[in-house]
């Protein structure tokens, strides 16, 4: 009897291409409640799911046949890992998939944000013409910590290879293969904030991440900061990074999320939204986009494909 995999999210049609070639039957659940979901789960062998609701302890006491979940993307915040392993449930994500993209997003937010694009190009379409305001700040020269060593950050510090940066790394679960990154100098998180002009942050959300960007965290640092984040909206706390704007601690941010986003990251009415994100999208130095650093056309296909022979792995088992 072939495996089923029902998939509560939509997806790249090269999933589905990819499983119903290894064998695997595919049903979409697109439209059903979360509560149908529930209800048929215990027919199925694999789901898929990108954030539409969060797989929880009830959820998997249901899942009576399921031997794997598969998240469409890299978080898996919205899965309870733990009950799942205790249930012999695998749980699957695909950080390869859109590695490239994040890099890419995350190089291009700091770009942007060291040379006042985002301003410059407000004014110019204004017929305003200012050239010593918005005298932009080199890379070269400057060290930039990466927190996170996982599969994002080392692509991005992959792309500041050529920008004559001194690059350091702080990740206490990853011993970094120096035959594959010569140009990146593993450290303590206490040379991170001695030396950094720069800060990315490519980290899960977790217990130890949520609000790791905090007051006491930012005073930690030496220097005044540029900071980015295309991890998760939670690893900052928004309060204390507005005191750091205002202060001049951070000197500007580039953030691809927002603590203030829902799981499904639906549409958000900004004017119901806490004063610290007002200051926000009205700063001129900081850069926003929504939530789509992993979100290109390409990712969207090795997404789909990665997570399929994931899934295959363990459905043919």
């Amino acid at each position: 009897m072939k495996p089923t995999v029902l998939l509560i999210d939509t997806m790249h049609p090269a999933f589905t291409k990819e499983l119903e070639a290894g064998g695997v039957t595919t049903v979409e659940g697109f439209s059903w409640s979360k509560e149908k979901v529930v209800d048929e789960i215990g027919k199925y062998n694999g789901i898929a799911i990108r954030s539409r609701f969060r797989i929880d302890e009830n959820f998997i006491s249901h899942a009576t046949q399921l031997k794997c979940i598969g998240r469409a993307g890299a978080g898996m915040e919205n899965i309870d890992v733990g009950a799942a392993a205790k249930a012999g449930i695998h749980c699957l994500n695909a950080p390869e998939g859109n590695r490239d993209a994040v890099a890419e997003h995350a190089l291009g937010m700091l770009l942007m944000g060291m040379n006042h694009l985002l301003r410059a190009d407000a004014e110019v379409r204004k017929g305003i013409w200012r050239r010593e305001e918005n005298r932009g700040t080199e890379l070269r020269g400057k060290t930039i910590g990466v927190i996170g060593f996982g599969n994002m950050g080392a692509a991005f510090a992959q792309r500041l290879q050529g920008f004559g940066m001194t690059i350091l790394a702080y990740d206490p679960y990853i011993k970094i293969d120096a035959e594959h990154y010569p140009f990146v100098k593993q450290c303590p998180k206490e040379q991170i904030f001695m030396e950094s002009d720069i800060i990315s942050l490519h980290v899960p959300l977790t217990d130890e991440t949520k609000y790791l960007v905090n007051d006491s965290w930012i005073q930690k640092f030496r220097k005044n900061i540029y900071l980015i984040n295309t991890a998760r909206g939670k690893n900052i706390e928004t309060t204390a990074l507005v005191k750091g704007l205002k202060s001049g601690k951070i000197t500007g941010a580039a953030l691809d999320v927002l603590e203030y986003e829902a799981l499904s990251f639906e549409q958000i009415d900004s004017s119901q939204l806490p004063e610290a994100f007002q200051y926000l999208i009205q700063s001129e130095n900081v850069v926003l986009s929504p939530h789509i650093s992993g979100w290109t056309h390409e990712s969207n296909i090795k997404i789909a494909q990665t997570l399929a022979f994931k899934m295959l792995e363990v459905l043919k088992t």
